[in-house]
């Protein structure tokens, strides 16, 4: 009796709530720790692959000694200028435009400066691409692609994983049926990607039935009317959102399916059946309350993958977003668009990774915060 006195008493609570705060404290600031390393790492390794460990500073170097002696040769007012001249003129203007793009420095030292950059979202200004609106703001570009990468991916990725996730919980419940054999025979279709189906799509609906457009974002001219203006983009984004809805479609289908099998097959869940527990609170309580952390983390993935386009989809249909943009910037060697891209990428990653970890915890009470064993 003095024993469970003791263990109600408000120093023993006091005292496990402060090292259940410490333990809190403790978890989160390693996994911070952890995760900006993670993205240390990333952005760096993008860095080295983007810049080809120094190949594209040749490439730049050639390409600006190329530029500036056909400016210096075909500018009329040099036409009187004698030969030593324009050569000295060439590689003045040679040797301030490599300063300007910092390529007199050690590769080491603007890798680091690209990294400190990066880290601080400092994003800099593009090598040869501009914004719609002529500026080569790295921040401007991504932010001018985001809203049409977005109109697609989520169109495409949302409703995939909420009609795929229905349609296998359906499928569970009639194992064997035809349709669960129809999913499984469609499952390889899935090998394909959406720009390979982008393709058919392109030849049945536009090139010979000409019922779709499928370049581009909007008609030219944009109509003036916002409801006209709404039904072309809707026309538009058709295609490329069901080619790459389509390519993933009887796959995801096929493992939620399998997945829900699984726990459908348990010990426990055929106890509920022997107690009478309807279908219903059966899925409920003992299949989805315990995929419930796979479904929350698949969900916060494809909420990531709307960020980051589809460059081939995209680039075969014209589409203004992310991943065109992406392509784009890789042909014209464009690093700080490739590094920004990126670096924005990796942020939400590790954000979405912590924030799943914290949501773990609240919805799976097997998971203990730090680790720390269960209570007695």
């Amino acid at each position: 009796m003095e024993a469970g006195s003791q263990a109600g008493s408000p120093i023993v609570k006091k005292s496990f709530a402060s090292s259940t705060f410490m333990r809190v404290i403790k978890y989160t600031g390693v996994r911070l720790v952890v995760l900006f390393i993670t993205v240390v790492i990333a952005i760096y390794l993008t860095i080295l692959i983007a810049n080809m460990g120094g190949y594209v500073d040749t490439m730049m170097r050639s390409e600006i000694e190329y530029n500036v002696t056909q400016v210096v040769a075909t500018n009329p007012a040099n036409r009187n200028m004698t030969s030593e001249q324009k050569k000295l003129m060439t590689e003045q203007l040679i040797s301030l435009e490599i300063k300007r793009r910092h390529l007199d420095q050690p590769l080491a030292l603007r890798n680091a400066t690209y990294l400190v950059d990066a880290l601080t979202l400092n994003l800099g200004h593009a090598t040869n691409m501009v914004s719609d609106t002529g500026s080569r703001t790295v921040r401007l570009i991504l932010l001018e692609r985001l809203p049409a990468t977005l109109l697609l991916m989520g169109t495409a990725e949302l409703f995939l994983f909420f009609s795929s996730l229905f349609l296998a919980l359906t499928l569970s419940r009639q194992y064997g049926s035809f349709w669960d054999k129809f999913v499984i025979a469609m499952t390889p279709t899935s090998s394909a990607p959406g720009w390979f189906y982008g393709i058919f799509m392109i030849l049945i609906f536009a090139a010979i039935l000409k019922i779709m457009p499928f370049s581009g974002l909007v008609s030219t001219p944009p109509p003036a009317n916002p409801v006209l203006y709404a039904l072309s983009v809707l026309q538009h984004l058709a295609l490329p959102a069901f080619s790459l809805f389509f390519s993933g479609f009887f796959l995801s289908i096929y493992g939620w399916r399998t997945f829900f099998l699984i726990y459908s097959s348990e010990d426990y869940v055929d106890m509920a059946k022997a107690k009478g527990l309807t279908s219903r609170d059966i899925e409920r309580r003992y299949i989805l309350r315990p995929t419930l952390p796979n479904i929350i983390t698949n969900f916060a993935l494809t909420l990531l993958g709307v960020w980051g386009g589809a460059i081939v989809t995209e680039t075969i249909f014209i589409w203004p977003g992310l991943g065109r943009m992406f392509y784009t910037a890789i042909g014209a060697y464009d690093i700080p668009v490739i590094v920004g891209d990126t670096i924005i990428y990796a942020y939400l990653l590790a954000i979405t990774v912590f924030f799943l970890e914290v949501v773990y915890v609240l919805v799976d009470p097997r998971v203990k915060i730090g680790g720390g064993g269960s209570q007695s």
